[in-house]
């Protein structure tokens, strides 16, 4: 749904989008790391599947939020998932 001029929050809401999916994807992918450690490590794996659930479910819902307030948010949302995505591998890996 395309809102009229005055009432375009789409390019208001890129930056709060781009910091909110920052943090979303530093949480992601910390979780992600968490539950292959959890599958690796012979954990419990219903911990492991709540874990990846919960994991799937803040993503599916943080990406349709952005996708109702147009392209804009959208695709800084995913920008800040995957700059989020690069600071958790290498805080991972160890390099600089």
């Amino acid at each position: 749904m395309t809102l009229p001029p005055p009432f375009d929050t789409g390019p208001a809401l890129a930056l709060p989008a781009l910091c909110a999916g920052i943090v979303l994807g530093l949480a992601h992918f910390a979780l992600l790391h968490r539950v292959a450690a959890l599958y690796l490590g012979g954990g419990s794996v219903l911990r492991a599947l709540a874990l990846q659930a919960a994991r799937l479910a803040m993503l599916a819902a943080f990406l349709a939020l952005l996708a109702q307030a147009g392209a804009l948010p959208l695709l800084a949302g995913t920008l800040g998932l995957l700059l989020g995505r690069r600071t958790v591998l290498r805080r991972r890996s160890g390099a600089p």
